[in-house]
C-alpha cells in the first residue's frame, strides 16, 4: 500500500516543504559522491544514542549538532524517496496551516524529539541513526489531527494487479503508526540490527500529534 497524493488543496505555496526536499536530495548526492566512506560520513554526522545522551564528543562535530545534520541524511535512494514522498504528500498542508516560520520550527523540533526518543530507547547503542523519518513522522501526526477525513490516493497491490483507491488519512496514517508501535515493541533492544529506528518514528509522531494545536495559527484553525 503506497500513498502518492491527497485531495487537500492549499492556499499558500509550500516553498519550505519543497526546500526541505531539495536540501535532503542535495545532501544525499553529496553523501554518495563524497571521497569519504559511507561509514565515516554516517558516524560523523549521524546521531549516536550513547554520545547524544552522555555528550561524549567522539564526533567531528558536537553530538547536539548531529540532531540536525542527521535528519537531512539518508542511507539509500529508497530511504530518501519514501521520506520525501510522505513529506510532499502531507507537509504542504501542514505548512499551509502553520505558516512558513512555524512550520520549519515544528519540523525541526519533531526531528529533535524523534532523535531523543530513539536515544532513550537505545541508550547504550553506538550505532548511528540518520534520516528525516522522525521529523516526517511528526508531520504525519499533525496531519492526522488536522485532516483526518482528507482522502489520500493510494496504490493497492493485489498480486500482479494494482488498484488506486482513495482512503481517509486517519486510516492510512493510523495503520502506519500501528505498524511502528508493533515493530518497535517486537524489535526492542535490537534496533541496531533491524536497521530501523522505530522509536524515532513513534516519538516524532506523538510530538506532532500532541503539539500541533499549540503551533497552529489561531486565525486559521478549523474544526
Amino acid at each position: 500500500m503506497i500513498p502518492f497524493k491527497d485531495d487537500n488543496p492549499t492556499q499558500t505555496f509550500p516553498f519550505l516543504t519543497i526546500s526541505i526536499i531539495v536540501l535532503n536530495t542535495i545532501v544525499f548526492i553529496q553523501q554518495i559522491t563524497s571521497p569519504l566512506s559511507p561509514k565515516d560520513i554516517v558516524f560523523t554526522y549521524g546521531v549516536i544514542p550513547y554520545s547524544l545522551l552522555t555528550l561524549t564528543t567522539t564526533h567531528a562535530i558536537h553530538p547536539i549538532l548531529t540532531l540536525f545534520s542527521s535528519m537531512f541524511m539518508h542511507g539509500g535512494l529508497l530511504h530518501l524517496g519514501s521520506n520525501m514522498l510522505f513529506l510532499w504528500i502531507f507537509g504542504n498542508n501542514i505548512e499551509d496551516r502553520l505558516g512558513h516560520v512555524r512550520f520549519i520550527v515544528f519540523y525541526l523540533l519533531c526531528g529533535v524529539v524523534a532523535a531523543y526518543s530513539h536515544a532513550l530507547a537505545e541508550q547504550s547503542s553506538i550505532v548511528p541513526m540518520i534520516g528525516a523519518s522522525g521529523a516526517v513522522s511528526g508531520i504525519l501526526g499533525a496531519y492526522m489531527v488536522l485532516f483526518p477525513r482528507a482522502k489520500v490516493h493510494t496504490l493497492i497491490f493485489l498480486g500482479i494487479f494494482v488498484q488506486v483507491v482513495r482512503l481517509p488519512a486517519i486510516f492510512i496514517i493510523g495503520l502506519w503508526i500501528v505498524i511502528q508501535f508493533f515493530n518497535g515493541m517486537l524489535n526492542k533492544g535490537i534496533a541496531g540490527q533491524s536497521g530501523v529506528a522505530w522509536f524515532a518514528h513513534i516519538g516524532g509522531f506523538l510530538f506532532g500529534l500532541i503539539m500541533i494545536k499549540i503551533f497552529l495559527k489561531r486565525e486559521k484553525y478549523r474544526d
